[in-house]
This record gives structure tokens, sequence and C-alpha cells, in this order.
């Protein structure tokens, strides 16, 4: 079977005057928790030099990383807007998309 080099970046960006609370945060980790259980999860987390953050999932296609940007609490609740983009993963496995 064929390796599947591609990822989605889920870009979770701050609505301005909207605050999370301590229940909304623990319910977007458990909605991570989530994910990485079904081996969706890649990495996550929080930018430092700038508001909102990202996560990055495996998915069937760009219809499911959308669902599951949805799904996120806390896009669901309103405190995040999101924004998913296509990764397609440049690595040896895959000799760099070919130009290696």
């Amino acid at each position: 079977m064929a390796a599947n080099f591609t990822r989605y970046a889920i870009l979770l960006n701050n609505v301005e005057g909207s605050m999370a609370n301590e229940v909304l945060i623990r319910a977007h980790v458990a909605f991570l928790r989530k994910l990485d259980k079904e081996e969706k999860l890649v990495m996550c987390g929080p930018f430092t030099n700038c508001k909102g953050g990202m996560v990055i999932i495996k998915a069937s296609g760009l219809e499911e990383a959308t669902r599951v940007a949805e799904s996120d609490p806390f896009v669901s609740e309103g405190v995040r807007t999101f924004e998913v983009r296509t990764w397609e993963l440049s690595c040896e496995e895959n000799n760099h998309m070919g130009m290696g």
C-alpha cells in the first residue's frame, strides 16, 4: 500500500472580543485527545508569536478535515474561526516529492 503524504493544517484564529474559559479549554483538550485516540492527530498547539494556533491532522480529504475543524469546541462555540490548508509532506520516504 502506498504511503499517504497529505496532512491537513487547521489554522485557528481568535475571534476578537471572545475568550475561551476553562470549561471550553478542557472541552478543546478532550476533542484533541479524541482525535489522538482515532490516530488522526499529528500535532497541535498555540502560536507563541501571534494569536491563535494550529492542529495538524490526518484525514481522508479536505471535506473530512473541514468537518473535524467545525467540530472543535473552540469553533463550534464561536471563540475561534478556522482555515484548513492541505499540506503535502516532503521527506526522504517520498524522495522529497520526487525532487531529491
